[in-house]
């Protein structure tokens, strides 16, 4: 699938070039010509990039920047200029930016910054995706993806309830969850069986994550409310 690109430039010419170099490169190009039809096209397409002019007629560049921001944090940008005006670097670093280039440039120049914003881009979402693979407290690890349990050196062996469970806990690490939302979570808005079941299953996820261990407790009672697991 090819990588796709918004150029968000209101000089036709400069946009149709980009365009053509880019599409050349292999990748698919998107056009706005506006700051508000670039922020538009930022919020509802699937990008792996964007080249953002700062002076944009409707709103500018940094003003587009700042709110695609507010609803994407990693989105590689790359802010183009025409201004060899430090502030305007600073404010857009500042805004997020991943990069900026001052026109004219070279497109080779522009090819190697773009190739390095999505290559870096990647590497931070897979090291994203490997950190929230796995579920920790104390020495007790889980891994979302194998569904594998550790503790210490050890491996535990859990039901797929006693497992949800165990996630559904782990993923509200220093919380107080209540015995009805474990239900809900857990147990899914259907069910009618027994409510000791949640008792039940405790008992044996404690019986099986802390006997036998040096700092044993891992899920602790709160009285009258639910259960907790914390750190200390």
């Amino acid at each position: 699938m090819k990588q796709r690109i918004l150029v968000v430039e209101d000089e036709v010419q400069i946009a149709t070039i980009l365009k053509i170099e880019l599409e050349y490169e292999g990748y698919e190009v998107l056009v706005a010509h506006t700051g508000k039809a670039g922020l538009e096209a930022a919020l509802q397409e699937k990008l792996d990039l964007i080249l953002l002019d700062v002076m944009l007629p409707e709103m500018n560049g940094i003003e587009v920047l700042r709110r695609i921001r507010n609803e994407n944090t990693l989105l590689p940008i790359i802010l183009l200029t025409a201004r060899n005006i430090t502030m305007d670097k600073v404010t857009g670093l500042d805004q997020g930016a991943n990069d900026y280039i001052t026109k004219p440039f070279e497109i080779e120049e522009l090819l190697a910054r773009i190739r390095s914003c999505i290559r870096q881009n990647s590497i931070a979402a897979k090291a994203s995706k490997e950190v929230e693979s796995i579920l920790s407290i104390k020495d007790l690890f889980i891994n979302l993806d194998t569904r594998e349990v550790n503790r210490g050196d050890f491996s535990i062996a859990l039901t797929p309830k006693e497992f949800d469970l165990l996630v559904y806990l782990l993923s509200n690490k220093n919380k107080i969850v209540t015995r009805e939302n474990i239900l809900i979570n857990v147990w899914g808005y259907e069910y009618e069986g027994e409510t000791n079941v949640i008792d039940v299953y405790i008992r044996h996820l404690r019986k099986k994550t802390e006997e036998g261990f040096s700092d044993p407790t891992i899920i602790q009672t709160v009285r009258g409310i639910g259960y907790t697991v914390r750190e200390n």
